[in-house]
């Protein structure tokens, strides 16, 4: 499987997680996951996946500056609805990173472990998202905006080919390259595109 070399590059995101330690799926529930990981869920690579990786690595450290995050034990929140823009997209990363679920996860094992109702849209929040621990009620709001990272002045031609169907192989070829150094160029710049607030 090739795939660009900037994914091998970008932090990791370490989680402790009491239900694969109950259920012996990893040594004491530590899981973690790589951006590699995430582009495999989302099946592409792309600033909004990106975004949702970044938002919740920077969200977690500032979060549990001192422990591992908890996952299964935070809650996330969205301003946007499900269906709202690329908000289902970043949804389905984060949920897959902390475990938080709507309805539709884990319903756990004797009153413990249940992974539902830890997922909501449509929030009176001013970020694009806000994680909060569930064990002391903390919370942190994240911010993410890649726009002064701009695109490369050949990506729309090239992409308006491809929609068309013009585009050759090599056109094809180079529009992909493009596409990924900018995500690549947005992963360098942590500190510029990602915001937080407790």
């Amino acid at each position: 499987m090739n795939y660009p070399n900037f994914y091998n590059q970008i932090e990791n995101i370490k989680l402790q997680d009491n239900l694969s330690d109950f259920l012996g799926a990893f040594e004491e529930g530590i899981i973690e996951f790589s951006y590699l990981d995430v582009v495999k869920i989302a099946g592409h690579s792309c600033p909004t996946v990106l975004g949702a990786y970044l938002m919740t690595l920077e969200g977690l450290k500032a979060l549990y500056p001192l422990e591992l995050p908890k996952r299964g034990g935070i809650k996330v929140e969205f301003k946007e609805s499900l269906t709202d823009g690329t908000a289902g997209v970043v949804a389905n990363v984060i949920s897959a990173i902390t475990g938080a679920t709507t309805n539709s996860g884990f319903k756990g094992i004797s009153g413990s472990f249940d992974r539902r109702n830890l997922l909501f849209f449509e929030k009176e929040i001013s970020s694009n998202v806000k994680f909060t621990r569930l064990d002391t009620q903390e919370s942190v709001e994240v911010f993410y905006d890649p726009s002064s990272i701009l695109f490369d002045e050949n990506m729309q031609i090239l992409m308006k080919k491809m929609i068309q169907k013009l585009a050759t192989k090599e056109e094809k070829i180079k529009f992909g390259i493009l596409w990924q150094e900018r995500v690549e160029k947005i992963s360098n710049n942590i500190n510029k595109v990602i915001k937080t607030i407790k």
